[in-house]
């Protein structure tokens, strides 16, 4: 049995995951932790994350809690030797080269995924494939109005993905003026990136390409918590034998 200890335990995700981990065979929720104290699957919540990793011991950490506290929560999992399933977006290109050196110092494995739903992956995945022949995109992500960092993990790497495989340039008319700040979207590398906050939504995501005379559009939507459920799981029984930080669903897929 792989020993869990979930993060942000009384979140909508916190207890999405702490139900999923429960139902899984080779899973065992040994600890729940939040910044409140409350009860969540017959078990007790802790409010003190390093003491709780202390005193139950468990292979793996899964946080879904704030970008706030995320990289505190990593490196204080790492510290312990215990490896962190991270669903929680928001940590920079520096904080990822810490989270890697405390990797190699505490001989920990870690990983990170800006999205957790299987379809969301084959969307980024096939975004790359097209953007070689119609190197002209742009993203819409949509997400609910609690989420709290913008764009979307998912955006951004699919648009650091799309880059791998085309050249960097500007898009649209090279004269082209904003009248109004941001109204075209943040730019990687060229790729506009447009993010939506209403009620309503859970998270989506729309990959539009544009060619001479036609368009292509993908879009993935999760219309619940539990589509992210899968590959959480599975991220907790691999990690451990992964090496360093490890970045993208898709890494781990067979």
């Amino acid at each position: 049995m792989i020993k869990v200890l979930v993060n942000g335990a009384l979140g909508r995700m916190g207890r999405t995951v702490c139900a999923a981990v429960t139902a899984d065979e080779q899973l065992e929720l040994v600890a729940a932790v939040d910044i409140v104290s409350g009860t969540v699957e017959n078990l007790n919540v802790e409010t003190n994350l390093d003491a709780a990793l202390k005193k139950f011991q468990p292979d793996v950490m899964v946080d879904f809690t704030r970008p706030a506290a995320v990289f505190a929560n990593v490196m204080t999992a790492l510290a312990n030797k215990v490896s962190p399933v991270v669903g929680t977006t928001g940590l920079s290109d520096a904080d990822k080269q810490k989270i890697r050196d405390a990797c190699e110092v505490n001989q920990t494995p870690a990983f990170i995924a800006p999205n957790f739903a299987l379809g969301a992956v084959l969307m980024m995945l096939t975004a790359r494939k097209i953007a070689k022949y119609m190197p002209e995109v742009e993203i819409i992500e949509l997400h609910h109005d609690k989420k709290l960092d913008a764009p979307s993990g998912t955006a951004e790497l699919t648009a650091k993905m799309i880059s791998e495989v085309r050249l960097k340039h500007k898009q649209g008319h090279p004269d082209e003026v904003e009248r109004l700040e941001h109204v075209r979207g943040a730019d990687v590398d060229g790729i506009r990136i447009h993010s939506v906050r209403l009620p309503g939504f859970v998270a989506h995501q729309e990959v539009i390409f544009g060619g001479l005379g036609q368009t292509l559009t993908i879009r993935h939507d999760s219309t619940g918590r539990d589509s992210f459920m899968p590959g959480v799981v599975l991220a907790c029984k691999k990690v451990r034998a992964l090496k360093g930080l490890t970045i993208g669903l898709d890494k781990i897929l067979d």
